[in-house]
């Protein structure tokens, strides 16, 4: 009976510390660029887009295509970004131990 009750506070305790993990990505803004920083995306830690800046000199209506390229980049830039972020403090969490195979993150 006193394993049990020691795993049961050992979840409590992972518990208390994922909460603070999602709480801490909420606040998180990791920016990504493309274009030599001609184009820049913000996204909070859950992957949701908060800002987009263009520099002037990429609005040409000739250039459309170039721009929404960049774009592109530049999200996956920040995307690449937020998930290595989120693996390294689930790293944090569970000691670094690696989640199982097809487990994901709450976020």
């Amino acid at each position: 009976m006193k394993d049990i009750m020691g795993m049961m506070k050992q979840v409590q305790q992972l518990q208390a510390r994922m909460q603070k993990v999602q709480e801490e990505l909420q606040a998180l803004e990791v920016s990504g660029q493309s274009g030599g920083g001609m184009v820049l995306v913000t996204l909070n830690g859950k992957g949701e887009a908060r800002a987009v800046k263009i520099d002037q000199s990429l609005m040409k209506p000739d250039e459309v295509e170039i721009l929404e390229d960049l774009i592109l980049a530049a999200f996956q830039d920040a995307k690449s970004k937020v998930e290595a972020t989120m693996q390294d403090k689930m790293a944090e969490v569970t000691g670094g131990l690696p989640l199982p195979p097809g487990m994901k993150l709450p976020f």
